[in-house]
């Protein structure tokens, strides 16, 4: 770049001879301005019978430009400085190493990783009788971030190194992805990709409105598909709970014995019992096959603002604690079957308004008082009582309204797979059988170790009125790993991805916007609803995205390309306040303001 040291020279002090006096200027001697003090640079007519000198007494300094005659920025990086191949090592999410380390043409883009990494698997593309010839990939690259920060003690800086992985799945060649890190990744090095196999079947995107259940009374503001989506449940403030039969969409059983709006409602992982909090702070269980009451208790002072139950892989297929959180500040666990509450989580100095229970034996609970608690769930190995407080969680400047857990789907789905069965479970339909629950158990388990490989850690995002989100390590540090800009208003709703490649927030900004699950990457915002976006929900494929919102509307998103919506599903009469997709693929169910739930299919 040139220097922007300037002189300018008058039309008094040149004569105007009419001739464009542009040119280089200098009074013999060398041309160089460090070697001749008197040269003048380069000289440019000002239009006015005089000249501007530039670059006086300053070395010239060369300038790269590119064919049009544009100057190349140095920092830039071409796509011929990028080599035409790169040695690259793939490993599994074990981190085991898979094939040798090999030349890959820079070109290559996911589909030829993919048929690379399906050829070292040995995964015959001519064996048509499995679907492994099929299977698509994703790729992940670890790289090195420095960042500054400061020393609390001392007050001085301090440089940080910590390392982000990188989805590349999303640039349409290794070129592309070098380019976008060339400051972090050395091409003279081995890259090493991580991969990951994406969900073997696909789910269709639903388009239209298959059925309209009304019943509600007042406005729903909760509906679920159960585990294995077989069964769907609706709350709201009609102070009911009532279960629908998703194949026929026709009401099976309405559930009285609230006395207030219902707040909260969860299904338990194995499907055998749903919860439900209302206003005045009673949590109630049902029975959904028969649509009974099997329990009522008086849980909190003030309304429940939250319920999760454990995982099943944590609980020996028994399914039996559930956690609530409320207005007064406290969160809970219960023992559904004996009615007891093991451990009261006291510490947060404001109301409660989100709770999680994790796939590591550990709670999250989420409060107006701007923290976020880490609570230990389970006794034995050292970790102490049940209800311990591990660590708090600062950061946002204003309440934390809403989180989500990396394994979120995983926990809620328990041992089902994307068809609702268990396997090898065909023959077993007596859920209540010690058979039935120890192939449970065993199926969970595999599910929840194959999701989390060796050394994935759990991850926790968490939204706030601050406008920002914050990505943690909760189960190692107390510090964010990356803080989220962007959203313009508070945001209400998150949800991780099934595979947990993506997340996506929800705001009052009325836009969605997607980030990369592991780095917190900002990945593209969804613009197009035209009023708060309330909730949003994944297909369990992980490809589409639906969302609930005070327009009236929900809208269909492919992910994660689509910044504008694929489908727009019209409808309601009113505000689309609670939203969900059946675990199956099969439907999608909203519930309004307008008191009924409708359903959409393909």
């Amino acid at each position: 770049m040139e220097a922007e040291s300037t002189t300018s020279v008058t039309a008094a002090a040149v004569p105007n001879t009419g001739k464009d006096l542009s040119g280089v200027a200098w009074t013999g001697g060398s041309l160089v301005g460090s070697l001749n003090p008197i040269n003048h640079g380069f000289r440019t007519a000002d239009g006015k019978g005089g000249y501007i000198i530039n670059n006086t007494h300053k070395r010239y300094k060369r300038t790269r430009r590119d064919a049009d005659g544009n100057v190349i920025d140095e920092n830039d990086i071409q796509d011929d400085d990028i080599p035409g191949n790169v040695v690259v090592q793939f490993r599994d999410r074990e981190g085991e190493t898979v094939g040798e380390a090999m030349d890959v043409p820079t070109t290559a883009g996911t589909d030829e990783l993919g048929t690379l990494i399906r050829s070292l698997l040995n995964e015959d593309d001519e064996d048509h009788s499995t679907n492994k010839a099929h299977v698509p990939y994703a790729f992940f690259a670890k790289i090195e971030r420095i960042t500054k920060t400061t020393n609390p003690s001392t007050g001085e800086p301090v440089l940080k190194t910590h390392t982000d992985e990188i989805d590349i799945t999303d640039f349409n060649s290794l070129k592309a992805f070098l380019k976008e890190y060339h400051k972090q990744i050395s091409t003279e090095q081995t890259l090493e990709l991580t991969y990951q196999p994406l969900a073997l079947f696909k789910v269709r995107p639903v388009t239209r409105c298959t059925d309209t259940l009304p019943g509600h009374t007042e406005a729903i503001l909760h509906v679920s598909y159960s585990p294995d989506g077989k069964h769907l449940a609706s709350g709201g403030g009609d102070a009911t709970v009532r279960f629908w039969d998703v194949n026929t969409s026709t009401p099976r059983h309405t559930c009285k014995g609230h006395k207030d709006h219902v707040l909260s409602t969860s299904w338990s992982p194995d499907g055998k019992r749903f919860a439900s909090g209302d206003k005045r702070g009673f949590l109630i269980l049902w029975e959904p096959t028969k649509g009974e009451s099997s329990g009522s208790i008086k849980a909190h002072s003030k309304w429940i603002t939250g319920m999760a139950w454990e995982p099943m892989h944590r609980n020996n297929g028994k399914c039996e604690r559930l956690i609530t959180s409320s207005k007064d500040g406290l969160a809970k666990i219960w023992n559904v079957r004996t009615k007891r509450c093991e451990a009261t989580l006291a510490g947060h100095t404001d109301s409660i308004e989100s709770v999680k229970w994790g796939g590591e034996g550990l709670i999250y609970t989420a409060s107006r008082d701007r923290t976020i608690k880490v609570w230990n769930a389970e006794e034995g190995d050292g970790k102490g009582r049940v209800g311990l407080l591990v660590r708090t969680l600062v950061g946002h400047g204003h309440r934390v309204n809403t989180l989500a857990v990396s394994c979120d789907y995983i926990c809620r789905t328990g041992p089902f797979d994307h068809y609702g069965k268990i396997t090898d479970l065909d023959k077993l339909k007596d859920r209540d059988s010690d058979e039935w629950r120890e192939a449970a158990y065993k199926a969970a388990v595999a599910k929840y170790n194959a999701f989390k490989g060796t050394g994935e850690q759990e991850r926790l995002i968490s939204g706030s009125d601050d406008f920002t989100l914050m990505l943690w390590h909760p189960t190692e540090n107390k510090r964010p790993i990356k803080r989220l800009t962007g959203h313009q208003q508070a945001v209400n709703h998150l949800a991780f991805s099934p595979d947990s490649r993506f997340f996506a927030s929800a705001s009052f900004d009325k836009k969605i916007k997607l980030w990369n699950g592991r780095s917190g990457d900002f990945v593209t915002t969804m613009t197009g609803h035209v009023g708060a976006v309330y909730q949003v929900a994944w297909s369990s494929d992980a490809r589409f995205l639906v969302s609930a919102s005070k327009d009236s509307t929900a809208k269909l998103w492919e992910v994660p390309s689509g910044k504008k919506a694929k489908e727009t599903l019209p409808g309601h009469a009113d505000e689309v306040y609670a939203l969900d997709w059946s675990p199956n693929g099969a439907s999608v169910a909203t519930g309004s303001k307008d008191r009924t739930i409708k359903i959409w299919k393909h």
